[in-house]
């Protein structure tokens, strides 16, 4: 058996612990050397940029390890949060629904408290379009002839009266309101009893009380309702308040009186079309009772 040997040129050296002892003093001293004096610094340097593609290429997986882990996240909170953006347009769409059949029923329920107040009999119908030109003041109702809609019907809401059908068709009638130019109801100062003749102006909202001496008794705030006597409109029915009076003796005979109806269209779309005669249940004998406490003078009441 041939043994192989190193040749015992290749032995002699410096034992192990002379070499650790050389290279800690060796180490100690280039760290003296580089603190006082800065002669490493270059070297460091170039030792830096020398080593650093292979740094770069040590933390390759790091990096692409996050960019994969930051990816997922991001695309998993994106996903979540358009998600989250869908329910919430959902929800709110869903809650505005609610408020909005909850108002309607609430304005349902004010027709039916205003449906047993009145005499008359009244059919419900909804409002199908509004006039685009600003100067016409007239609005479809979804009833018409076949729902026995007859012209010159009163056309009320919850409040007070909203207008007058002017013109019919089979499934659609046509409603004057009385802000129109053209159109006039006989009114009554709740207040003192005074009778006069609301005009339609063709303006937003605006009526007028025409040829009312600049000395006549009435005031700011004052309730205005259909006084009845031209046997259209159903006496006590709320129409505008008095908003402006100006009076001018000396240029103008009569006042300028403004008013704002109570009524309107632009807040719901369910009106009442009170009918033009009495229920047949209401007793055709008619007793007249004289009111004592009224303060009108001759005020009579038909019931």
């Amino acid at each position: 058996m041939v043994m192989e040997t190193t040749p015992q040129f290749f032995k002699r050296g410096p034992s192990s612990l002379t070499r650790l002892v050389f290279f800690v003093l060796l180490s100690l001293i280039l760290m003296a050397v580089d603190t006082h004096f800065k002669y490493l610094h270059e070297i460091r340097q170039t030792i830096a940029v020398v080593i650093y593609p292979v740094q770069k290429l040590a933390f390759v997986t790091t990096t692409i390890y996050d960019l994969v882990t930051e990816f997922s996240v991001s695309r998993n909170l994106a996903d979540e949060n358009a998600r989250l953006k869908q329910q919430h347009l959902f929800d709110s769409g869903q809650l505005q629904q609610l408020l909005a059949l909850r108002a309607e029923n609430e304005h349902l329920r004010k027709l039916l408290k205003t449906t047993l107040r009145n005499k008359n009999k009244a059919i419900m119908a909804e409002i199908v379009s509004v006039p685009r030109d600003p100067f016409n003041r007239k609005i479809m109702l979804d009833k018409g002839i076949q729902s026995g809609i007859q012209t010159g019907q009163v056309v009320v809401d919850d409040l007070g009266v909203v207008g007058q059908i002017t013109r019919t068709y089979p499934w659609l009638s046509e409603v004057t309101l009385v802000t129109d130019k053209n159109h006039s109801v006989p009114v009554q100062v709740v207040r003192n009893g005074l009778r006069s003749i609301a005009s339609g102006t063709g303006k937003y909202r605006t009526l007028e009380l025409r040829y009312m001496a600049n000395n006549i008794d009435i005031q700011n705030g004052d309730l205005l309702v259909t006084s009845g006597i031209d046997g259209v409109y159903p006496s006590g029915l709320p129409v505008a308040l008095v908003s402006k009076i100006k009076r001018n003796n000396a240029a103008h005979a009569f006042a300028h009186i403004t008013c704002t109806p109570i009524a309107g269209v632009d807040r719901n779309k369910q009106v009442l079309i009170l009918s033009l005669q009495l229920p047949s249940s209401e007793n055709p004998t008619k007793s007249i009772d004289i009111q004592p406490n009224d303060k009108r003078r001759g005020e009579i009441g038909v019931r």
